[in-house]
């Protein structure tokens, strides 16, 4: 039997029935109750199933980070629906960026200066150099990584790297 999101609806706060259509298919979550997009087993189900279920966790499971590592691993893009804490959180971010350089776009400031998540960012995503921290944009290792994964990477460096006799060889 396919469940339907209409039976979830039906069904939304039967933990039982819920967790069974969540096996099934992670993102009928989003039919849930509130009480069991906040319930952490319910989540986990459903984050097995489908990773882009992060989606429809409640805000207080957006903040859990074993709950977010869960989505990230298997959808890094999902980051977006990090609480701020754990956009902040380095395991969090470096764990997004290793698979999807754009996560780099959702860390706090202070992540956006640290070298190594950049460099594991802009290896994935060279344009994404255009979030790093200024210190960051102006380091020539990372710049030429960043214009050997993409040259487009090139229009967001500053005018020093531009003019570079390195920088130029990679964009031949």
């Amino acid at each position: 039997m396919k469940l339907e999101a209409e039976d979830v609806i039906k069904n939304s706060d039967d933990k039982e029935f819920v967790l069974k259509a969540v096996k099934e298919n992670g993102k009928l979550l989003e039919f849930a109750s509130n009480r069991l997009q906040d319930d952490k087993e319910v989540v986990k189900a459903a984050l097995e199933q489908d990773a882009e279920s992060l989606e429809f966790a409640s805000d207080r499971l957006k903040g859990d980070k074993d709950i977010v590592l869960m989505g990230v691993r298997g959808a890094p893009w999902t980051i977006c629906y990090a609480s701020e804490e754990l956009k902040a959180d380095r395991e969090v971010i470096s764990e997004a960026c290793k698979n999807y350089g754009q996560a780099l776009y959702y860390a706090s400031k202070e992540l956006r200066d640290d070298r190594e998540i950049v460099k594991s960012a802009v290896e994935n995503k060279g344009i994404i150099i255009k979030y790093a921290s200024e210190r960051l944009q102006n380091d020539k290792e990372l710049a030429e990584i960043a214009v050997k994964q993409n040259k487009q990477a090139y229009h967001f460096l500053p005018w020093n790297l531009k003019n570079d006799e390195d920088i130029k060889k990679c964009m031949e």
